[in-house]
């Protein structure tokens, strides 16, 4: 099975260079210069890492495939891939593979359904489950223990606690104000997301 490693993101500069959000704690290893890397989808790709630099806050990186902003911009939105067959294997219980959290069944803490976990998202803070709910909104819950305190991949179900006006029930509208909600639980909460391997996310 693939995992990603990074995804693209807005091009930077004028020659090529792409800002990169990553999924590995290995970026110098798994993105060094010469490595040709699998791509989500896959007719972006193979693209081979040219440069890989980090700014001290943000890892930017080129492919020989694409040399100009123009083409770089096309990337935005690639994931960047690898073969799980190359990873060791996951030994932390407090992180999963993304595609181990994709699908999940979202419950309350009174065993309510409150939607499907759709993905998840790289933070500064800390890393958000994206819930589809049964309205069909995505809310980005932030993905730390008091607010997300069972994660069951075998029992196919994700536990949430979230705080009143995450999951508004009266229907798809005022996303603006969900996400100003878990905004404020992530700010309480405090900082600090772990990604402990290619691919996955931490919960704090």
């Amino acid at each position: 099975m693939l995992l990603t490693v990074a995804v693209i993101g807005p091009a930077h500069a004028l020659k090529g260079e792409v800002r990169l959000e990553i999924r590995t704690d290995d970026p110098r290893g798994r993105l060094a210069e010469g490595t040709s890397l699998p791509t989500d989808p896959a007719s972006a790709g193979p693209l081979t890492v040219s440069r890989l630099r980090f700014d001290g806050t943000r890892w930017f990186a080129a492919f020989d495939q694409a040399g100009d902003r123009t083409a770089a911009e096309a990337l935005r939105g690639v994931r960047l891939l690898v073969d799980t067959d190359e990873e060791i294997e996951q030994d932390d219980d407090e992180s999963w593979y993304r595609h181990q959290l994709i699908g999940l069944r979202a419950l309350s803490t009174r065993g309510e359904h409150m939607g499907e976990v759709v993905d998840l998202e790289p933070g500064v803070a800390q890393d958000r489950l994206v819930v589809r709910t049964p309205q069909g909104r995505r809310v980005a819950v932030p993905f730390v223990a008091p607010l997300v305190p069972e994660v069951d991949p075998e029992g196919g179900t994700v536990t949430l606690d979230p705080p009143g006006g995450l999951f508004p029930e009266d229907g798809p509208e005022d996303d603006g104000a969900a996400a100003g909600v878990a905004a404020e639980a992530a700010e309480d909460l405090g900082e600090g997301a772990d990604e402990d391997a290619a691919g996955t996310g931490g919960r704090r």
